[in-house]
């Protein structure tokens, strides 16, 4: 008797659920859209903690990351900055009240369907291979193998028109590529890697591979896609202090890689509209002009720091944590985190992520092109 009293409570569950979740499709349906719903993909930029639940060497689940994020209280969540991401600020912006959780943390599946699916991984990058040194990681062409599992249940929820219409409202953002340059332009290990390709077949490499990938998602059903470039990593505090580059000075050598594969990808984007649109759309957001604006003219934006790090110092190992009860070393970390650009040797600060976030939002076609992402939001891809 008591087996069968827990089928039927599971079952009972899972109706329910089923029932809430085909509500929120008829209220999207009936209203246009009840919320925004989003499908991360990328890197440590925009992880929410998928790098939590692997063995690896790049993770962000200890503090002081996470001391400014409020909904966890300050604790740390696995994202990599002390605050939200910009996804999450972007997400409420435009009316989110919730963020889409990682994709590896158990007891998600509903989520997807009602505030997406976070699939980004710390150290991944565009190329498989990418981030091996860091062990554990989620390459992006698994991560999109993870968000047809994720389709596989709407399909079982919504049916299979059911989710076709909903996924052509949801927004797919796509931030990688930084971990690939960092990659190549770090100093090759003896007996790990071989000779290195030339700049401009890197570029191509990463092009090629990020347009399957994309063609991908859109043959499952994405329609609304944001592009984000690659920022300027010549000036981030790890690689200033690989080139040992005085302060204020950015690795001119990096930038300009950086520059040739975003024209690339620019032309990439542009040429998927003209393949595939008007019934989806693909906005490259300009980030590196935005970021690099930010840290050269940081005093503008109301910084008192553009180039050192908040958290974790500016030479190796550049690693941000805090003093464990026990008493045990502790690194750096500035007094003010709203007055500083950059959190730790890779990542901006929140404070940073706010303006970036905002500009993206908001801004003209030298910033988001050819539509920015609120205009993205509202765009009718039927």
């Amino acid at each position: 008797m008591m087996v069968v009293r827990i089928g039927v409570h599971k079952m009972w569950k899972h109706s329910v659920l089923n029932l809430v979740l085909v509500l929120v499709l008829v209220c999207w349906q009936m209203m246009g859209c009840c919320s925004i719903t989003t499908f991360v993909f990328g890197d440590s930029l925009v992880d929410a903690g998928n790098n939590n639940y692997l063995f690896t060497l790049s993770k962000a689940n200890s503090p002081p990351y996470g001391i400014d994020f409020k909904p966890s209280a300050g604790l740390p969540t696995g994202r990599f900055t002390n605050g939200r991401t910009i996804p999450d600020i972007v997400g409420q912006e435009l009316g989110s009240n919730s963020f889409p959780p990682p994709y590896l943390a158990p007891n998600n599946k509903g989520d997807a369907i009602i505030k997406g699916i976070n699939y980004a991984s710390g150290a991944s990058g565009i190329l498989d291979e990418t981030g091996s040194l860091f062990i554990g990681r989620v390459p992006l062409e698994q991560q999109i193998s993870y968000f047809e599992e994720s389709r596989n249940y709407m399909v079982n929820v919504m049916g299979e028109n059911g989710t076709t219409e909903f996924l052509k409202t949801a927004i797919f953002s796509l931030t990688t590529g930084s971990n690939d340059i960092l990659n190549y332009v770090q100093p090759s290990i003896p007996f790990l890697q071989g000779d290195k390709v030339s700049p401009a077949l890197l570029q191509d490499f990463m092009l090629s591979n990020l347009t399957i990938h994309l063609k991908r998602l859109h043959e499952l059903g994405a329609r609304k896609f944001i592009i984000v470039d690659v920022g300027p990593l010549g000036c981030i505090p790890f690689v200033r202090a690989l080139n040992l580059l005085p302060i204020a000075e950015c690795s001119i050598k990096v930038n300009q890689l950086i520059k040739g594969y975003n024209k690339k990808l620019k032309n990439m984007v542009n040429g998927l509209n003209q393949e595939l649109g008007p019934e989806a759309m693909f906005v490259y957001a300009n980030s590196f002009d935005i970021v690099l604006s930010i840290i050269l003219d940081y005093h503008q934006y109301g910084f008192e720091n553009g180039f050192e790090p908040c958290c974790g110092g500016n030479f190796p190992p550049f690693v941000c944590f805090k003093e464990s009860n026990g008493g045990a070393m502790s690194s750096v970390l500035c007094d003010n985190r709203e007055k500083y650009v950059f959190w730790d040797a890779y990542h901006p600060t929140e404070a940073a992520n706010i303006i970036i976030a905002k500009k993206l939002l908001d801004g003209d076609q030298s910033v988001s092109f050819p539509i920015n992402i609120r205009q993205l939001y509202h765009y009718n891809s039927y």
